[in-house]
């Protein structure tokens, strides 16, 4: 694992995933990027293809995915529902066939604030979907990613996970009430300990392993968000137009979209792993303050990465030693 400080990096929070790519080469490489057609994801497939990457994208619509990626050379578009087991194992039996090597993975999709819903294991949906999904997916992925010689496993946490750590007692709401910003920053945090974690695994064997806040970007993902709570967020002017001031985290998709370019491309990062990102540099370690730079320590605690390793493994039937 690599220390939680700043490095001298180039880039900064007003930087564009274009920006990032610009000079680096990803010719004949493959990249995966779930959530890769809508949002920051889409930015990041955009990028990813600028550089010269072959990128997949697996949608639960490959219909409206491949609409959104029209004219965009080098995208390709798989069926996948990151909520259904089996969907994730059959992408991940079709890439491994294949006899690809891949690259980068870039677990970009993702539900934020829904109202209380569970999978068919009776998990609570956005821990199911940010997590659950995910961790399939890239054990699913594991000898594919192994076989790259130096492959990047990108995870898009989001600065939410400061709202609450992991509650191991009661990850599903099976006993406390339903909060959906809990869950919500609860599944996030499990993004970046998962991170930890694979990438404690993965360095040996050539895979490095990131985290990230990509900044506060109106998508899709604020669907299920009143107009009340959006505007609550100041994060409209006057006009109803969203305020961009990076250095308040407050960005365009295309700025959204750089920390997740660079954690999967940068010559900077060469070495590191295991780490939490933002503003396309390594994030400190944030005390106390909810909603400010930084990383909240139960986010990169290495026990609380290795305990809910072992319960996602045991929970979804996939680790590393299956391989």
């Amino acid at each position: 694992m690599t220390r939680q400080e700043p490095i001298q990096s180039a880039f900064g929070a007003a930087s564009t995933a274009m920006e990032v790519v610009s000079g680096i080469d990803l010719q004949h490489r493959l990249a995966i990027v779930t959530g890769g057609a809508s949002g920051i994801g889409l930015e990041t497939t955009r990028a990813l293809v600028q550089a010269g990457a072959d990128v997949i994208v697996p949608a639960r619509s490959p219909e409206r995915a491949k609409a959104a990626l029209h004219g965009l050379s080098g995208a390709t578009v798989e069926p996948m529902d990151l909520g259904e087991p089996g969907s994730v194992a059959s992408f991940a039996e079709r890439v491994r066939s294949a006899g690809r090597p891949v690259s980068i993975l870039v677990n970009s999709a993702g539900i934020m604030a829904t109202p209380e819903m569970r999978d068919a294991q009776r998990h609570e949906a956005q821990f199911s979907t940010n997590h659950l999904g995910h961790f399939r997916l890239t054990l699913g992925l594991w000898p594919a990613l192994e076989a790259a010689n130096g492959a990047r496993v990108v995870s898009v946490s989001s600065r939410g996970h400061q709202i609450a750590g992991i509650d191991f007692d009661d990850i599903d709401f099976q006993r406390r009430p339903y909060d959906k910003w809990v869950a919500y920053g609860q599944s996030k945090t499990a993004n970046a300990l998962f991170a930890l974690a694979l990438d404690k695994r993965g360095q040996s064997r050539g895979i490095r392993a990131l985290s990230l806040h990509p900044g506060q970007i109106l998508t899709d993902l604020a669907r299920h968000l009143s107009a009340e709570e959006i505007a609550s967020f100041d994060a409209l002017d006057e006009t109803g137009r969203p305020i961009i001031d990076p250095e308040r985290g407050m960005k365009t998709v295309e700025q959204g979209a750089a920390t997740s370019v660079w954690c999967a491309t940068s010559p900077d990062l060469d070495g590191i792993g295991g780490v939490y990102c933002e503003d396309c540099n390594v994030a400190p370690i944030n005390e106390s303050a909810l909603g400010r730079k930084g990383v909240s320590a139960w986010a990169c605690d290495p026990e609380a990465a290795e305990r809910l390793w072992q319960l996602s493994a045991a929970w979804t039937g996939s680790d590393v030693v299956s391989w």
